[in-house]
């Protein structure tokens, strides 16, 4: 997301700050200038606060938009009160893994109390929920919804389906507990005599217990590892699921929305508000649902191609580049002009 609006906002002289030396991007990421804090440990953050502090000011640095929990903490207690600061929620925190820990909502409750930002949402939900859940009034916020970029996509899905072959499911996300990627596993055990197959995009944490599992239950599940031209690869599959205990606004979503693959979602609300009624849902709390939901999409071509259709159109009039872009200007504009 940073990478794609960065391209787009020439206007500014944008000046790209991170705490560790781990750039993934390359070439793609464009700026003005590129900074690292090489913070040592998260308990350095105090130092980092100040290290940034001095950069806005060697700088003079006229607005500061964070991303992530530990980069916003530190921009709380390093920015300037002069100057604007923005913060985007990437996630419903409620439901966050990290947000059960006491610390964590010590920290962001205090500091918000200290240097009140203005807050982004990538969802309506996220929004409302980050501050009902801190149990904090806003000083400023809005809801910015995640963007793709349509013009990367120019493959769209074919529906080629037939019979002799395997239906081709495909997952992505980093292999984590909030992905849940151990419920479609365990699922799959239950469409052992089904002709399809489940491939999952992503790299983390918890590969080795999910290929132990694979390994043991003899599911038809393959773990592909991490992929940079996802554009290609999402068309070749029959369906895309994903099975997320709780999600920010989802780029995979999106992407797949936007090269029209049919879409098996858990039932959570941001998935909710980003799809609406062009996905099918399945619940967390039910493998079994989940494998009847496979069957019905493998044998309802008709249906496929509804969501498919339904879902790019959505994507199209709502989540592109250009209506986040339009959004995020008149958003920097309004936080300068009424800091």
């Amino acid at each position: 997301m940073l990478v794609g609006v960065l391209k787009e906002l020439t206007e500014y002289n944008n000046i790209v700050v991170t705490l560790y030396d781990d750039n993934q991007f390359g070439n793609e990421l464009v700026c003005s200038e590129y900074i690292c804090l090489n913070q040592g440990s998260l308990l350095s953050f105090p130092v980092s606060a100040l290290k940034l502090r001095r950069i806005i000011k060697e700088k003079k640095v006229d607005i500061v938009h964070t991303h992530l929990f530990w980069p916003s903490i530190i921009a709380r207690l390093g920015v300037p009160k002069r100057v604007p600061l923005i913060t985007t929620i990437h996630a419903f925190i409620a439901t966050s893994v990290e947000y059960k820990k006491w610390y964590i909502r010590f920290l962001d409750k205090s500091t918000y109390l200290l240097r009140k930002p203005a807050i982004i949402g990538v969802a309506k939900g996220a929004t409302e929920e980050y501050f009902s859940f801190l149990g904090i009034k806003p000083f400023k916020a809005y809801t910015l919804y995640t963007f793709v970029d349509i013009s990367q996509f120019k493959i769209s899905h074919v529906d080629d389906y037939t019979a002799d072959r395997p239906f081709r499911v495909l997952s992505i996300g980093a292999l984590r507990v909030q992905k849940n990627q151990l419920f479609l596993v365990e699922a799959f055990q239950l469409l052992k005599n089904e002709q399809v197959e489940l491939h999952i995009y992503g790299q983390g944490p918890l590969l080795p217990q999910l290929q132990q599992f694979i390994d043991s239950s003899g599911v038809n599940v393959v773990l592909k590892g991490m992929v940079r031209n996802m554009a290609e690869v999402l068309p070749r599959y029959d369906l895309f699921v994903m099975s997320s205990t709780f999600e920010g606004f989802s780029l995979g979503v999106l992407e797949t929305m936007a090269v029209k693959v049919p879409m098996l979602l858990s039932d959570i609300v941001s998935f909710r508000e980003q799809c609406e009624g062009t996905a099918m849902y399945f619940s967390l709390n039910d493998a079994n649902d989940f494998a009847e939901k496979i069957k019905t999409l493998i044998a309802q071509k008709k249906l496929r191609s509804q969501m498919s259709n339904a879902a790019y159109e959505r994507v199209v009039n709502n989540f592109t580049l250009e209506h986040h872009m339009k959004q995020l200007r008149e958003i920097y504009i309004d936080t300068l002009n009424n800091n």
